[in-house]
């Protein structure tokens, strides 16, 4: 009983060194196997198959997490993208349209300029700076005034015919009643057969009327009226408006023409002031049917 050994409950092994280098060894044999002789290419697919699914749940909260972050923040950009490019479309939609104003008052301003060079008499420029908005009265306000050598009756017009006559002048901008309004008349001829008439103002900005014309006058839809130029204040053979509508009634001895302005007399801001005027003679004075008073000699018996 004294010489029994021990009961020992652990049971120590092999040094830790000796175990390390143990399985270095069978490390390094199983990497030379594995790399000459492919022997584990199917244990590792089949472990493949085995953790994938396991990784792909584990994964799936990250990955949701990950694609909701990614969703917001491209809907938040695509937003704030959308809202500047909008913006910039909105500041590129005015600016293309004063390019267009810019484009449509250029071309106004060139054929002011053609006809301005080709004209016989003086001529300037002039802008308009207001326009009334009165419905009995046909008015506008030109820059252009008594330091310009502006005067009253002096003729307005655009690239296309007459817009009116200055009728009042001021030291730094001038009056020009429009040919539109009902005080207006203006002494014209149909361009097609000379045809001498009067058109009056009809207190409308689109229409114009030829009054006390004969029912029998060679007067026709869309013939072009023209400055006569013997009144000698607008000068002959300007474009004044042009035959839109023609009534003829038997029973009434002058025909009803009503006609549109071919002038712009509300659609641009530069005009043309012509300062030359038609000189004409002085009208004679009436004769006199009563005889000459004067001492009559009387003969004597």
């Amino acid at each position: 009983m004294d010489n029994a050994q021990p009961v020992r409950f652990f049971k120590r092994g092999y040094p830790p060194f000796v175990r390390f280098a143990f399985f270095a060894l069978l490390s390094l044999v199983l990497l030379v196997v594995d790399v000459r002789f492919r022997t584990l290419d199917t244990v590792r697919y089949g472990l493949s198959l085995l953790v994938q699914p396991v990784q792909r749940v584990l994964s799936l909260p990250f990955a949701s997490l990950h694609d909701a972050r990614e969703y917001f923040y491209t809907q938040s950009s695509l937003i704030r993208h959308s809202e500047e490019l909008q913006r910039l479309h909105d500041n590129d939609r005015v600016q293309l349209m004063q390019l267009q104003a810019i484009e449509a008052e250029n071309q106004q301003l060139r054929k002011l300029l053609e006809i301005k060079n080709h004209v016989e008499f003086r001529s300037q420029l002039a802008e308009i700076i207001y326009d009334e908005k009165d419905v009995f009265r046909r008015r506008i306000f030109l820059d252009k005034g008594t330091q310009a050598d502006v005067q009253a009756g002096q003729v307005v017009m655009d690239d296309n015919g007459i817009v009116g006559q200055v009728t009042r002048v001021y030291p730094l901008m001038s009056e020009v009643t429009l040919v539109t309004d009902k005080d207006q008349a203006v002494p014209v001829e149909v361009l097609r057969n000379g045809l001498r008439t009067v058109l009056f103002g009809f207190g409308d900005i689109n229409h114009l009327a030829v009054r006390y014309t004969p029912v029998s006058a060679d007067i026709q839809e869309n013939d072009l009226l023209m400055t006569s130029g013997i009144d000698g204040t607008y000068p002959p053979g300007l474009p004044v408006a042009r035959v839109t509508k023609i009534e003829r009634d038997a029973t009434y001895p002058f025909a009803r023409i009503l006609c549109t302005p071919v002038a712009g007399v509300d659609q641009h801001r530069q005009l043309l002031i012509l300062s030359g005027q038609a000189k004409l003679p002085p009208a004679p004075e009436p004769a006199s049917d009563e005889p000459a008073l004067g001492k009559r000699k009387v003969k004597k018996p």
